[in-house]
């Protein structure tokens, strides 16, 4: 008789590796903005640890409410879940059987083959462009009649690159109705590229297109794991067939609520990650280092196989960045003290 066993592929499932944490060291690996919550949205969560004895609301109705008032969408089409990569799997779950392909470019978010393998999909990697962007034309060509989701990164994670309007226009005037595209948009709080469309407009008159949002980054709530998306009435549904009960806890949809409430002033300190990102970006170009325009909190070091070193190099400076041994390093822009203390290793690194 057999014995006991987890499934036998789960042994080539890649791994998420985490940004690390270390005592003492600059953490500049997470995409996490340096600022916490606000304190309204401090003094909320405090106010709701008294009535944590009972079940969150399964349906977070509430936030659901007000992300209906926030984005002009019908609550029908929002889908709340425990942070955007939580939906990203409960996306395939919902679309995909075993065998069906989901796809998408890379390198992009880690998640992506993890959740497609463990959902029974089949992974497919596009690579990105030699600018470190998304291959559209790429992707497109790699649609087959087994595709069912294709995963658009924008901005794209771990580069930072982003597409504009007509790019994403293009692409889904020619993507098969057949297949879901969603707009991951973590970032979006951070562009400021005219050009770069909020991908939300895009599900009001496309059946086929989802968008995926997240509080974790602009908002300042990693910790406490909740993200939303918009999707046609019958996606957003099965997102909810799907859902793990009570994953998407009550303090985060308390401190979802009450950061939509603060919108203004957060997004305010986006404008000064964004100065940073700028500053940061520019001052690595000067240094020599070759850096693709980013649209998100971070910047991309494509340094092929001296990342490794980089990493090892930045660490022994107390500074933590995330590697992607043989491609790149991702480094979070944090606050003006942080970043300088990396452009200073990195100055170092260059010479």
């Amino acid at each position: 008789m057999p014995s006991l066993a987890p499934r036998s592929d789960l042994d080539s499932l890649p791994k998420y590796v985490p940004g690390r944490t270390i005592e003492g060291a600059i953490k500049l690996a997470s995409n996490e903005v340096p600022g916490g919550p606000l304190p309204s949205v401090q003094q909320a969560v405090a106010a709701a640890m008294t009535s944590v004895n009972r079940y969150p609301d399964n349906g977070a109705q509430a936030l659901r409410e007000r992300l209906s008032q926030e984005l002009k969408v019908g609550q029908e089409r929002l889908a709340v879940g425990c942070g955007s990569v939580s939906l990203c799997q409960q996306l395939i779950q919902a679309v995909c059987g075993p065998g069906d392909e989901a796809l998408f470019p890379w390198r992009s978010f880690e998640a992506y083959p993890i959740v497609a393998q463990v959902a029974h999909a089949t992974g497919v990697k596009v690579p990105l462009t030699p600018e470190h962007g998304l291959d559209l034309d790429a992707m497109l060509a790699a649609v087959t009649e087994r595709t069912k989701l294709v995963f658009v990164c924008n901005p794209n994670n771990p580069t930072g690159t982003a597409l504009r309007r007509d790019e994403i226009e293009r692409f889904l005037d020619a993507v098969p109705p057949h297949v879901l595209v969603v707009l991951d948009e973590a970032y979006q709080e951070f562009v400021t590229d005219p050009e770069v469309p909020d991908g939300v407009e895009f599900t009001r008159t496309r059946d086929n297109v989802a968008v995926l949002r997240t509080f974790s980054k602009a908002y300042g709530l990693a910790g406490l794991r909740v993200g939303y998306a918009v999707a046609p009435e019958a996606i957003a549904q099965a997102l909810q067939q799907v859902y793990v009960a009570f994953s998407v806890n009550s303090l985060a949809q308390i401190a979802a609520i009450a950061s939509l409430d603060a919108a203004d002033e957060l997004l305010a300190r986006c404008q000064d990650i964004v100065a940073e990102r700028e500053r940061v970006r520019n001052a690595l170009l000067d240094m020599g280092y070759e850096i693709p325009p980013t649209q998100a909190n971070f910047v991309w070091l494509p340094l092929g196989e001296r990342t490794v070193a980089f990493a090892e190099h930045m660490l022994d400076r107390k500074l933590i960045v995330r590697p992607f041994a043989g491609d790149g390093a991702r480094v979070t822009i944090g606050t003006p003290e942080e970043n300088d203390q990396f452009l200073t290793a990195a100055r170092e690194f260059a010479i």
